[in-house]
């Protein structure tokens, strides 16, 4: 994919920003002169994880006004000002325009490539269920809902009870960085459990064709008791067999006399 511009005048700086957000990736080159601003942003848009909807859009901006856009769907330039009109009828009857209709294949040759870096494609998020305890909250039972390493970071995290959404008592965190190009976000939801209902969280996000449900299973509640009521019992044990043997030693200690040796 080209970037810049054919023509943009006595060139003193070139900017090149890459992007992504949700569904959208963009390049962007900007050209500056003694007295005019020029930028180009070309993008790449989708919702569908096999591309096939894919849309390139490149748009041509002079002094922070769009004067001529490309659109993969109108397949054609068209311009919004009296010097875009000009621009977009001259590259409507140029070789620039059979380049511009390429910008989608190469839209989707990207983002299917093995070689394009993760943070211009869609990675899923790994999600877990898990209780929490809080303290001096109004509910006695406190579910957090946690996605982790997926990326583009626009996500949505929200609360079923037998299928319904749940609205109140849900506190969520915004996405957060991990800091290797991957997001992380948490959603908590206090509830009052009731005999055989259903809590699930619900994950939308670009890497999934729909959204994705996870159902809370109490009984992973019930194994967690079991885990913590183990290992507190191997605790004590392991005091008390200590607490033995030093008892032991030190009387064992105390019994034996002591003979001088010449």
């Amino acid at each position: 994919m080209q970037l810049g511009f054919s023509a943009c005048g006595n060139v003193t700086a070139t900017v090149l920003e890459l992007s992504s957000h949700f569904d959208t990736c963009d390049f962007c080159s900007a050209s500056f002169s003694a007295d005019d601003y020029y930028i180009r942003r070309s993008r790449c848009i989708y919702s569908s994880p096999d591309f096939s909807d894919m849309v390139y859009i490149d748009s041509f901006y002079l002094n922070k006004f769009l004067f001529t856009q490309f659109n993969s769907t109108l397949r054609k330039f068209v311009g919004f000002s009296e010097i875009g009109m000009r621009v977009a009828e001259g590259w409507n009857n140029s070789p620039f325009l059979l380049t511009e209709r390429t910008g989608v294949n190469v839209c989707t040759f990207l983002f299917k490539s093995e070689d394009t870096p993760d943070l211009v494609k869609v990675v899923k998020p790994k999600v877990k269920l898990s209780s929490v305890t809080q303290a001096g909250g109004r509910h006695p039972a406190v579910l957090m809902c946690s996605a982790y390493e997926f990326y583009p970071p626009h996500i949505k995290v929200s609360w079923l009870r037998d299928g319904k959404p749940v609205t109140s008592e849900v506190t969520s965190t915004m996405e957060m960085a991990d800091g290797d190009w991957y997001y992380q976000i948490h959603s908590e939801l206090e509830y009052t459990p009731k005999s055989g209902e259903k809590v699930s969280c619900m994950v939308e996000h670009a890497s999934f064709n729909k959204p994705m449900i996870y159902d809370w299973d109490p009984s992973l509640l019930e194994y967690e008791r079991n885990k913590v009521a183990i290992g507190a019992t191997g605790l004590v044990l392991g005091i008390i067999i200590t607490a033995t043997g030093l008892i032991y030693f030190k009387k064992k200690s105390t019994g034996r006399i002591l003979v001088p040796q010449q």
